[in-house]
C-alpha cells in the first residue's frame, strides 16, 4: 500500500508507468492488426505459388516462420526477444531489424528536425502577424495560409513540387541514390529540401493557429497592459513578454508534431525515395514481415513517448510557474 501511494504521489513514476502501459497497448494493437490482415509471410513471399504447396511443405514453412504456434505464444515470444534486444530479422533485406533501424532512423530524424525548423520559421511569425491585428487583412492572410496547410494533402503537394521543379528547373535530386549526411553533405541537403518543405508547410498550419490563439490570450492579460503603460517598446513587448509567456502551448504543439513525424512521414518518404523508418514499416507490411513491423512501430511509439517526456521537461525551463508547481 505504501509503494502504491509513493508511485501515485510521484509524478515522474506515474508518468513512466503510464508510458509503459501505452507501449504495451501499442504492442498488442499492432500484433493483433497485423494478423487481421489477410495473408502471411508465406503468401507474400511465394504469391500465387503458395497455393501449390503440399501440407507438409506449408507446415514446414509455418514452423520456420513461427506461425504454427498459438498467437499468445507468438506475442510473448516476440516481446521477450524485444526486451533482450533481439528485434527480429528481415528475410527481405537479409538483415536484423536493429541493423535496418540503425540505418533508417537517422534519415527520419534528420527529416523531422528540418521539417520542424521550417514549420517554426513559418508558423510562429505568421501566427504573431495574424494576432497583431485580429480580423484584419493580415489576419485573413495568415488564416488562409493555415487553412491551405491543413487542407492540402502531403502526397498532392509533394507530387506537384516534384513535377513542377523537375520539368521546369530540372531539379530532382531525389532521383539519385540517397546520400547520407556524412557521405555527401550537399546532395543530402538537396534531397532533404523538398520533403522538408512539404512536411514543414503542413505542420506550420497547427503551429500558426496555436501561436495566434496563445498570443491573443496573453495579450489580454493585465501584465501586458502594465508593461505597455510603463513604456516597454513594441518589439520587446511582442517577443519577450507576449511570445515568452505564450511558449507553453507552442512547445506542446511542436512536440506533438515532431512525434508524429517520426512515424507519420511514410507517404513523403515513399514519394521522395527516402530510406526512412516509415518506409521500413511500409515495406514490412507489404512483405508481411511481422517482426519488422511490430518492432519498428514499437520503437516509433517509444520515440514518441520520449519526445513527450522531453517536452514536459522543457516546460520547466521556459515557464517558472511549472517549476513552482
Amino acid at each position: 500500500m505504501t509503494a502504491v501511494r509513493a508511485i501515485t504521489s510521484n509524478p515522474v513514476l506515474r508518468r513512466i508507468l503510464s508510458s509503459l502501459g501505452t507501449l504495451l497497448g501499442v504492442a498488442i494493437f499492432v500484433f493483433v492488426m497485423l494478423r487481421a490482415i489477410p495473408g502471411n509471410q508465406i503468401t507474400a513471399g511465394l504469391g500465387t505459388e503458395a497455393a501449390a504447396l503440399t501440407p507438409a511443405q506449408r507446415a514446414a514453412l509455418e514452423a520456420y516462420y513461427g506461425l504454427d504456434k498459438p498467437l499468445v505464444v507468438q506475442f510473448f515470444g516476440w516481446l521477450g526477444n524485444v526486451l533482450t534486444g533481439n528485434l527480429g530479422y528481415s528475410s527481405r533485406a537479409q538483415q536484423s531489424v536493429l541493423e535496418l533501424t540503425s540505418q533508417s532512423l537517422p534519415v527520419t530524424l534528420e527529416l523531422a528536425v528540418f521539417s520542424i525548423v521550417l514549420a517554426l520559421l513559418i508558423g510562429i511569425p505568421l501566427g504573431m502577424l495574424s494576432a497583431s491585428k485580429p480580423d484584419s487583412p493580415r489576419d485573413a492572410f495568415g488564416q488562409t495560409v493555415g487553412l491551405l496547410g491543413l487542407s492540402i494533402p502531403a502526397f498532392l503537394l509533394a507530387t506537384a513540387l516534384l513535377a513542377i521543379l523537375s520539368s521546369t528547373l530540372r531539379f530532382n535530386p531525389n532521383g539519385e541514390a540517397y546520400a547520407y549526411l556524412t557521405d555527401n553533405l550537399l546532395l543530402n541537403l538537396q534531397q532533404m529540401l523538398l520533403p522538408s518543405l512539404v512536411l514543414g508547410f503542413g505542420i506550420a498550419a497547427p503551429i500558426m493557429r496555436t501561436t495566434r490563439t496563445a498570443v491573443l490570450e496573453v495579450r489580454g492579460n493585465d501584465f501586458i497592459r502594465t508593461a505597455r503603460a510603463k513604456g516597454v517598446g513594441p518589439r520587446r513587448l511582442q517577443f519577450r513578454h507576449v511570445l515568452g509567456n505564450a511558449l507553453v502551448p507552442i512547445v506542446t504543439m511542436t512536440g506533438l508534431q515532431f512525434g508524429y513525424l517520426l512515424g507519420g512521414a511514410v507517404v513523403v518518404e515513399q514519394i521522395f525515395s527516402l530510406p526512412g523508418i516509415g518506409r521500413q514499416v511500409l515495406l514490412g507490411i507489404q512483405q508481411k514481415e511481422y517482426a519488422v513491423v511490430q518492432s519498428t512501430v514499437l520503437l516509433i511509439a517509444l520515440a514518441f513517448v520520449i519526445v513527450n517526456l522531453l517536452t514536459d521537461l522543457l516546460y520547466r525551463v521556459i515557464d517558472p510557474r511549472v517549476r513552482a508547481e
